[in-house]
């Protein structure tokens, strides 16, 4: 299927801040605050949702699917909403694709920024409707609140966004924070695809599945938080035996958080870098790693659907085309 792009954010325009996975707390409403002005900023209408505002809860969600998945379509057929940013990640959005509103999508593309959990609904979009989607910073993230790191780096990465959002920016190299690392040499360039593992594993699952040409020549990306290393080594395994990895052209490593076996584990400590490689064998494509998206943000812009570069050997990433139309 072939990309959907969303339409270019124009001064003005109506950004939407919602809870499409987990609460957005009355305590962390600083940050909802923050991530408002950010907004308006930069030139934008931000609209706080009604989940948002009331802080609400259900179990660990901002709601019931069905609530959740309302509020969703309804930002959908707005015509005055053009980039909807979801407040929190969490564990609730493979429980609802089912009632998403993909003609809605077809009718009129707008971006859907976010990571972790709202990584299930990048992919079935994608593989629904073929909707570009933002794995980028959750608001609270743009808050400038949210992460430790310095704000000449918050700056840099929500200018890269917005320019992203905005068509202002199309062909660039996103900009390390952290020393990028090279698992396997090489270079390749194909349509990004990818996002939390345990997401991927979950829709893969699903009938929202990707096709499996959709794998055909994409640059993979992925990572994870808060998981014994056994369970990523068995679910890469899982797209091992699903032929995912004899298509792709390459493969990008986010920075897992909380991802490790311990120390005390019989044989002793084992890494990330040396799951993946005992995953992946023989296979010859180029691996880059430690590259600055997760769960550690500020998070790089991943573009699902867009064309990137890799250069695993030069240790560097490209975007190659403009997200948006």
């Amino acid at each position: 299927m072939e990309p959907l792009r969303p339409k270019r954010l124009q001064p003005g325009d109506t950004v939407a801040i919602a809870a499409p996975s987990g609460p957005a707390p009355l305590e962390r409403h600083h940050e909802l605050r923050a991530a408002v002005a950010v907004i308006e900023d930069l030139g934008f209408r931000a609209r706080v949702t009604p989940l948002v505002e009331s802080g609400d809860r259900h179990f660990w969600r901002a709601a019931a699917p069905e609530v959740q998945a309302a509020e969703l379509n309804g930002l959908l057929v707005d015509p005055e909403v053009r980039a909807i940013i979801a407040f929190n990640g969490g564990n609730g959005t493979t429980a609802y694709l089912d009632r998403i509103d993909y003609e809605a999508v077809r009718r009129d593309p707008k971006p859907l920024l976010g990571y972790s959990d709202i990584t299930a609904l990048h992919l079935a979009l994608h593989s629904q409707t073929g909707l570009v989607g933002f794995h980028a910073d959750l608001a609270h993230g743009f808050s400038g609140v949210h992460w430790p790191q310095s704000p000449e780096r918050h700056a840099a990465i929500r200018d890269l966004v917005f320019g992203l959002l905005t068509g202002k920016i199309d062909d660039v190299s996103l900009p390390a924070e952290n020393a990028w690392e090279t698992w396997k040499p090489g270079k390749a360039a194909g349509r990004l695809v990818g996002g939390l593992l345990d997401r991927i594993i979950n829709v893969q699952a699903s009938p929202y599945a990707f096709a499996p040409e959709t794998w055909d020549g994409a640059v993979f990306f992925w990572e994870d938080v808060g998981r014994n290393l056994g369970h990523v080594w068995n679910q890469l395994h899982v797209l091992r035996m699903q032929g995912v990895f004899d298509r792709v052209s390459a493969m990008v490593v986010g920075i897992p958080l909380d991802v490790a076996i311990p120390d005390e584990a019989p044989g002793g400590p084992v890494s990330v870098r040396e799951v993946v490689l005992d995953v992946l064998g023989d296979y010859r494509f180029p691996i880059l790693a430690g590259v600055d998206f997760g769960h550690t943000g500020p998070n790089l812009p991943m573009p699902i659907g867009t064309r990137a570069e890799v250069d695993a050997t030069a240790r560097t990433l490209r975007l190659l085309e403009s997200p948006v139309d």
